[in-house]
């Protein structure tokens, strides 16, 4: 008889190795193949991809609350009423274009809106802009018509 010749057994279902059951079991002592010592060898480790080492994890310390970076949110590039009096002469027309023209905005964002920081003595048009409440007070105030 050789090897090659011994009918396989149909169900070969062997024992689980028991581990850490001394060193009579046959397999591992008291180390059980974990190596020596460190945190890695002792029970209760935590070895995921999500611990940090005592940290608080990255999904607990981001915001809790729907909306943290909203990607629908106009920013408004501001524009105050002092650089519209150094930039325009009387009787012009401050509209988009004409701030992208002079380079007092960048192309790519189409919302500006004027602040009322400062002062104005120019009449000049204001065409199709967002105003806040100041300056368009100091834009009336100065002669300025509004679209």
């Amino acid at each position: 008889m050789e090897l090659h010749t011994i009918p396989r057994r149909k169900t070969r279902k062997m024992k689980a190795k028991r581990l850490g059951r001394g060193i009579g079991s046959g397999v591992g002592g008291h180390t059980v193949g974990r190596g020596q010592k460190g945190q890695k060898s002792r029970t209760g480790h935590k070895s995921t991809m999500f611990f940090e080492g005592g940290n608080v994890p990255f999904y607990r310390r981001m915001p809790k609350y729907r909306g943290f970076n909203r990607p629908g949110k106009i920013k408004h590039e501001a524009i105050n009423v002092s650089l519209v009096d150094e930039e325009y002469k009387p009787g012009e027309t401050v509209s988009l274009e004409s701030l992208i023209e002079k380079g007092l905005i960048r192309k790519r964002n189409p919302h500006v809106k004027i602040l009322g920081d400062g002062e104005i003595k120019k009449k000049v048009t204001i065409d199709g802009l967002t105003l806040s409440a100041t300056a368009e007070k100091k834009i009336i105030a100065a002669g300025g018509t509004i679209k």
